[in-house]
């Protein structure tokens, strides 16, 4: 499934304009712990976190994440917004907790 397709269908906002819209997403993670990200996430996958640092681009850049999405409408800085465009790399945002954003993308990519 395409990210542009994902991001309709979970009706994320998406924060870093047509940035890796064409990127099909493969699977999901969801962790706040960077540690446990850089060892277990997969490549072309939406990492669903709270964490809203600088230091989470570096991750998601390291481990070809298409993208990172945010839950519970938290805010984000907009020199993070900024520098996630300039590495290209998506940042998505949705009102839904993090476990609702997990099952509903499950849900979708075993639908194919």
């Amino acid at each position: 499934m395409k990210l542009s397709d994902l991001a309709k269908k979970t009706g994320c906002e998406i924060l870093t304009g047509n940035v890796n819209l064409d990127k099909d997403i493969e699977d999901g993670y969801v962790s706040d712990l960077l540690s446990d990200v850089i060892g277990n996430i997969k490549e072309n996958s939406v990492w669903i976190t709270i964490q809203r640092h600088m230091n989470i681009l570096g991750v998601a850049k390291l481990k070809d994440v298409a993208a990172i999405l945010i839950p519970r409408n938290l805010q984000l800085e907009d020199s993070m917004i900024e520098k996630a465009s300039e590495e290209r790399i998506a940042i998505l945002r949705n009102p839904r907790s993090a476990f609702e954003l997990a099952g509903l993308i499950y849900n979708l990519l075993q639908k194919g």
